[in-house]
Parts: C-alpha cells; structure tokens; sequence
C-alpha cells in the first residue's frame, strides 16, 4: 500500500504524516494509542479522497512542544493546519482521543469543514460508568481494544522494537497528561457542539469496552442532525477491526453529502 510520509511544520512544530489519494481533502485524527501504519482504512479512503493522517503533537516522531498543555491545544493546533495547508471543504474524521480533538476543532471553527465524522469518540461523559483505561497494561488494552481476541493474540505474539516502546511510553504520557483529569471528558464540550453546522456522523463499534456503544446517543443529542452508525462484530477500533465495513460506512454518509 503506497503512500507518502512527510514532516511539514505547523507554528513552529514539526510532526509527522502520512498521505495519498486525490480529490476532496479528508482529515484523520488518530487515537490515543498513536499513529504506527498505513492502514487497510486509510486505503480505502484514499481511493476516493485525499487523505492526510498527521501524527498529532506530543506523539511518536512529531515533536513535543512546551505549549501542550491540554485537547484545546491540540485543537487550535490543527485549525492552524487547515489554514496552513491551505485546506478548505475538508471531511474531518476522529477517532477515540483524536475524535475529542476533532469535536473540538468543529465546535470552535467549521468554516473550512465540510463534514465531521467521529468514531468511537472520546470528549463527552458517557451515561454508563467507564474503566479506567489509564490503569490497565499494555496487554490488557490490546484486549479490550478488540471484539476479535484473534487480533489482539496476533498483536501481541509479535515482539516490540526498541523504537515502538518508546514510542508508546510517549503517547501513553501525553494522552494520560492531557485526558485524565478530567476523566476523557472535556465538562465544557456538550454545551458548544450545537455550534457545529456541518452534516456529522457517529460511527461506534457495537462492543467497545473502552467507551460504550451507547455514548452514541449523547452525542447525537448534542449535535443537531448527526447520524449514528453501529458497527456490528467491533470493539473500540472499528475502522481498524472491520475496516472494509466502517469504510464503507464512512464513505457512503460523505458520498451524500457532495
């Protein structure tokens, strides 16, 4: 699977991303677990779109600057990408950690947005009680991370670079730094999502153990005319775990709205 990695620096700070595809810029916010590969969902949607998944601050090789403070950082962050990548009528897609910041970024400024699309997103309180995902091992969360145990065994049967561990303790300190207090939840965020007037859809995997099925609701609550879509057989990575359907998905709700 062909694509390009590239290092453009935003205000100052250097990050990583990875890009292909042509056609109407899409933008993909990673999770909190980080930004490792190009995968089978971003090759799907850059068969139709140009996509540009950007390694978020604070992560992996992108920089680490003494700015971030807090989601709002990463937020305003990436309104400066937009501006600066000279992108407009962009669909802007998030998932978990990454589905938080683009909720954010949409509430703040949409008026280089043509869409929103979040995936199993983190942001908002759930209506159920939550674990304590920053207490659970590596080992563990590969296991909740997944309705398949069969991919958490295979993941987990393969050994860890040097490189891919420490890569990890730094996306581990930044996500527990910015979004565990707190707990994954912005308490200021349901009162300004009505602010986003772009057609919006939630995607959520139907046995996410990390963030409930049911969240969905919330968020269609907070934000007028969203759509919401459930992704049988899928945990918290449903465009990960079933990438063909959740591409799919993904790509019919955006098809509709050109």
């Amino acid at each position: 699977m062909a694509n390009t990695t590239s290092y453009p620096v935003i205000s100052g700070t250097r990050i990583r991303m990875f890009s292909d595809g042509a056609g109407q810029p899409t933008l993909f916010l990673h999770g909190g677990a980080g930004l490792s590969v190009w995968t089978p969902f971003f090759q799907a949607m850059s068969e139709s779109y140009d996509l540009r998944v950007p390694e978020h601050p604070g992560f992996g090789q992108s920089d680490n600057p003494a700015w971030l403070n807090s989601v709002s950082d990463l937020a305003l962050f990436y309104l400066d990408f937009l501006e600066s990548q000279k992108l407009e009528d962009v669909n802007l897609i998030g998932n978990s950690f990454g589905g938080w910041i683009a909720a954010e970024v949409a509430s703040r400024d949409s008026s280089r947005l043509a869409s929103l699309t979040l995936i199993g997103p983190a942001g908002l309180q759930a209506d159920v009680p939550m674990p304590d995902i920053f207490r659970w091992s590596y080992e563990e969360s590969l296991r909740k991370l997944f309705h398949n145990s069969a991919i958490a065994e295979r993941m987990l049967s393969q050994p860890l670079s040097l490189e891919q561990v420490a890569s990890q303790m730094k996306n581990q300190t930044t996500v527990t730094r910015l979004g565990s207090n707190p707990y994954l939840h912005n308490p200021d965020l349901p009162r300004w999502l009505s602010r986003i007037r772009k057609p919006t859809h939630i995607v959520w995997g139907a046995h996410d153990e990390l963030l409930p099925a049911s969240t969905a609701e919330v968020w269609k609550r907070h934000i007028p005319g969203a759509k919401v879509t459930i992704i049988a057989d899928a945990g918290h990575l449903p465009h990960a775990e079933r990438a063909d359907v959740t591409a799919e998905a993904v790509k019919s709700f955006l098809a509709t709205r050109k």
